[in-house]
């Protein structure tokens, strides 16, 4: 029963990993966010899935704005 929950969770884990060190990457290059860096650090990494999601979505301006 472990063994087939660790197997089903794996791959949300790997998501959720590659998500998170994207998100915080693209943040640490970033010139300028919408908000305080230290807050997005912050969302992306206690709110799992969701908060790097959601600094994609929100976060991220485009060059010359």
């Amino acid at each position: 029963m472990n063994d087939k929950l660790i197997m089903l969770l794996l791959p949300v884990l790997v998501i959720q990993l590659i998500l998170m060190v994207t998100a915080l990457r693209y943040l640490y290059r970033a010139s300028s966010v919408r908000g305080n860096k230290w807050v997005w650090v912050l969302v992306i990494v206690l709110f799992n899935i969701v908060g790097p999601i959601v600094f994609f979505a929100f976060a991220r301006r485009e060059n010359g704005s």
